[in-house]
């Protein structure tokens, strides 16, 4: 009887998952396949093409009036910045609170955790007075700042629990050689900290790179914006929706992730599975 129950348990899994991967594939392959296909429409009556183009891709970056390249730059640079200004941010949060006891360290975790439950876009009235009291509205530099800041409220616990878990000695040894705390943190935690930080870089860059919600509510012009906002333009103008057009946009947004992904995926699941296995 028990190996019936667990013939069938592990039938109904394999079931699960091939429902879940034909979710995830079917449009996955769907868009990818529309990116080729001949017109402007995205609906067809075959799922395959008779014919393929690669019109939509040249059109995409040699048309000035759709400033892809340009959308595309914008993108891109905003994404590196805040990859680079995020990460550290929150490592250095984390290291203070996985290394310091001081007063209030509790009550700053509990809030962290408390600010992390809430989406960002409940902030977005305060965000968009804040920017124009600054005079950053329609800047690149707004994003990072916001995109920079907000990274350790999400990914702070993660961090921390992986600095949970390296030896308290090592740092105790690098002070008796008079090492001072930022010299233990650059020369010794940094290094050791390498899986988790590739994670972090990794979601942070992927994080503002589609974005959506905070693009839309901070740039203003067209030559300022990212390639969400200038696709969900693409897709919702009346009088230059072009679908196809769109599968490609969507095709090369999803291009640099995936090659990250495939590049860096052995730090990544190596800095996950480190930082949960603190008891």
């Amino acid at each position: 009887m028990r190996k019936t129950r667990s013939g069938f348990g592990l039938f109904f899994s394999y079931v699960l998952l091939v429902i879940l991967a034909i979710s995830v594939l079917y449009p996955t392959t769907w868009i990818l396949v529309s990116s080729f296909r001949p017109g402007g429409s995205i609906y067809s009556p075959n799922f395959f093409p008779e014919s393929y183009t690669l019109v939509h891709y040249r059109t995409l970056f040699t048309d000035p009036s759709f400033m892809f390249g340009r959308w595309y730059w914008n993108t891109f640079k905003i994404a590196v910045y805040t990859m680079v200004f995020g990460t550290m941010a929150t490592t250095m949060v984390a290291y203070v609170m996985s290394r310091f006891r001081f007063k209030g360290r509790k009550t700053t975790l509990t809030a962290l955790l408390v600010l992390g439950m809430f989406p960002n876009f409940m902030a977005l009235i305060s965000i968009f007075l804040l920017l124009y009291q600054f005079d950053l509205l329609n800047t690149h530099l707004a994003l990072i700042i916001i995109y920079s800041c907000g990274a350790p409220v999400g990914a702070t616990f993660i961090v921390k629990g992986y600095f949970d878990t390296i030896p308290v000695s090592l740092e105790e040894s690098a002070r008796i050689d008079g090492a001072s705390h930022l010299t233990v943190f650059w020369k010794l935690m940094f290094p050791l900290a390498k899986p988790i930080l590739t994670y972090m870089a990794v979601t942070t860059f992927v994080g503002a790179w589609i974005d959506f919600i905070l693009a839309r509510l901070v740039l203003r012009s067209r030559d300022q914006w990212t390639v969400a906002v200038g696709l969900w333009d693409l897709a919702t103008n009346f009088r230059t929706a072009n679908f196809t057009m769109f599968a490609a946009g969507c095709v090369m947004v999803a291009v640099p992730i995936t090659v990250i992904y495939l590049l860096l995926q052995r730090f990544i699941v190596e800095g996950l599975t480190s930082g949960a296995n603190k008891g």
